[in-house]
């Protein structure tokens, strides 16, 4: 067994890490935390799911990816488009994100084929919504302890895991098979090191802000 098939396994049921961080602290949290608990929870199932089908004899999980990027669009629109308060960032996430949810669409004619141009266009639109949330979050007129908000962690590890992966996404069709083991090396440390932040972005309480 290699240890780059046991790092691809550790990195799948990382995502159960936050699972566990949602349900052991889910009283705790607001409505906008729980709903990206659920989306963990979303999350996590998709993933084992992708490992599984290998296992099952299904090698083209390609469909199934396409699906995900939709649903992943869809969380981060709501995600985003509650936690911001004003108008302006509001009206941006649901640009942004209905761009990208167009492209994936468009691109659903390749359903069989890995989404480049999905992934692509999803990464791009986090990370600018990431961006924009670290501006409002550090621009606040009211004084908060940043590091104890959950909001702050999980966008933490939006704009870390898609900074990075974005070239993945982008360039994978491009790296010849045998150099993309190393590549994917980098996609499952990112996702664990992401997973660990979102965990303790749903372990966190809700701050009052004074």
């Amino acid at each position: 067994m290699s240890f780059g098939y046991i790092l691809e396994i550790i990195s799948t049921y990382s995502g159960l890490l936050p699972v566990a961080a949602f349900i052991y602290n889910f009283r705790r949290l607001d409505r906008l935390m729980k709903i990206i608990g659920v989306f963990f929870v979303v999350s996590a199932l998709v993933d084992i799911l992708l490992n599984q089908l290998i296992n099952w004899g299904i090698k083209n999980n390609m469909p199934f990816i396409h699906v995900f990027v939709i649903i992943n669009i869809i969380f981060f629109c709501a995600i985003y488009y509650k936690a911001f308060s004003v108008a302006f960032a509001k009206k941006l996430t649901l640009i942004l994100c209905g761009l990208a949810l167009a492209i994936t669409l468009f691109f659903l004619r390749h359903i069989q084929e890995y989404p480049t141009e999905a992934n692509t266009a999803s990464s791009i639109a986090f990370i600018l919504l990431s961006l924009v949330y670290f501006y409002q979050l550090l621009n606040r007129q009211e004084f908060v302890h940043i590091e104890k908000q959950g909001l702050f962690w999980f966008n933490a590890a939006v704009l870390f895991y898609f900074s990075i992966n974005i070239f993945v996404v982008m360039l994978i069709d491009r790296i010849p098979v045998p150099e993309r083991a190393q590549y994917f090396f980098i996609q499952n440390i990112t996702n664990i090191i992401a997973n660990l932040l979102f965990s303790i972005a749903l372990l966190c309480r809700p701050q009052k802000i004074t």
